[in-house]
């Protein structure tokens, strides 16, 4: 996206098409070196201590729904070139319809309606495998048809060496940072599973929730990088800081709203998730509504790290922010949350605890970075283009 986004500015079409080709490369490659991990899961699930029946459950999910990691991460590609040359209205459409076919077919497949065979969690998982293939066809299909001028997939098997390399070198530090981010999560989820099914049903919901609203920080993140690029490849240092103030101005305010929804009307979020008539009802409810309070405390923080990554994303800083990430996640978020949940004995609180304490280590190293770097970058950038003379 950073790429796409400078490049748009210079007006460079020849850089987008061998930037989203060499992503599509790259992105392809890993996905099929993740099948093995994916497909696998229940001895990696045993080892990490979770319970059988559970760990039996998550490898017949991913057994199936793992093979979706191959069209997802094509779509997480054309969605940031076409996000880059500020497309958005087909992302928007195509991740709805996505939502549709997926909730339909976990109707019919989970449960058994319509005449479907009833397959559980196996259902859910050929929903989400059959409605991510579909958004990739639906991807593929606009960008080959109404991005014609750009030509994204001729010549789509020759390598192109120069780029190639140049996403790489840009991308692992963001997949690494985006990386740390998700195991500081994934890891909260395997401490609830040693504290039992309750807990852990409880950690899901509240995650569900957390996650939904995130992702509306994650699209002005995405704006931030964009609007960043710009700037990067037009040397604009001053539309830099406006955009980086609107941007942060307008993540903080939906942030308190999240704040107050999460302090005040937890419940209604909650128990769209439960069965009223299930003997752990209550349990789960009391948890979850706990878990939305240790959730508000932080939302203030991860909009502000989530900003400020994306605004060092744009400028195209990604390796210090990668080292911070690890820092703030895993030197200081995991531990606590261990520290919390277990030695200190405040067991899901505790856990989730742990996690604000991280994001907020993470959300005042990035801020402190960007505004020590950002214009910096740019305005050096003025008259340079670092890229390869152009090919097709």
């Amino acid at each position: 996206m950073p790429l796409v986004a400078e490049a748009a500015a210079r007006g460079d079409e020849t850089v987008v098409r061998r930037a989203t080709r060499m992503a599509l490369w790259l992105t392809g490659g890993f996905a099929l070196a993740c099948l093995p991990l994916l497909l696998g899961a229940g001895p990696i699930l045993r080892a990490l201590g979770q319970a059988p029946a559970l760990s039996q459950m998550a490898a017949d999910y991913l057994w199936i729904q793992g093979w979706s990691i191959v069209p997802a991460l094509g779509i997480m590609v054309l969605k940031s070139t076409l996000a880059g040359i500020e497309r958005t209205q087909v992302v928007l459409w195509a991740t709805v319809a996505a939502v549709v076919v997926n909730a339909l077919a976990n109707y019919a497949l989970i449960f058994g309606n319509w005449g479907a065979p009833e397959l559980g969690i196996r259902g859910a998982a050929i929903a989400s495998l059959v409605s991510t293939a579909l958004s990739c066809a639906v991807m593929v299909a606009y960008t080959a048809r109404a991005m014609a001028a750009y030509a994204v997939f001729a010549n789509f098997w020759r390598v192109d060496r120069a780029i190639l390399a140049r996403v790489f070198r840009l991308g692992l530090p963001i997949g690494l940072t985006s990386v740390a981010e998700v195991s500081l999560f994934s890891a909260s989820s395997v401490m609830m599973g040693w504290l039992g099914a309750i807990p852990l049903a409880a950690h899901g919901i509240a995650l569900n929730i957390t996650s939904a609203v995130f992702m509306v920080h994650i699209g002005l993140s995405n704006v931030a990088t964009i609007r960043a690029g710009n700037a990067l490849g037009r040397g604009d240092g001053p539309d830099l800081r406006r955009g980086a103030r609107a941007v942060v101005a307008v993540s903080l305010v939906f942030a308190l709203v999240c704040v107050a929804l999460f302090l005040l009307l937890p419940r209604p979020m909650i128990v769209a998730f439960l069965d009223p008539a299930d003997p752990a009802y209550g349990q789960v409810m009391r948890l979850a509504v706990a878990m939305l309070a240790a959730a508000a405390l932080f939302q203030l923080v991860d909009a502000l790290q989530v900003m400020a990554l994306g605004l060092l994303r744009g400028v195209q800083d990604t390796q210090v922010p990668m080292l911070l990430a690890v820092i703030s996640y895993w030197v200081v978020g995991v531990p606590v949350a261990y520290l919390l949940g277990f030695p200190l004995g405040l067991g899901g609180i505790g856990v989730w605890l742990g996690l604000a304490a991280g994001l907020a280590v993470a959300g005042v190293l990035m801020m402190r970075r960007f505004t020590a770097q950002g214009a910096y970058v740019v305005e050096r950038s003025k008259g340079s283009d670092g890229y390869p003379t152009p090919t097709r």
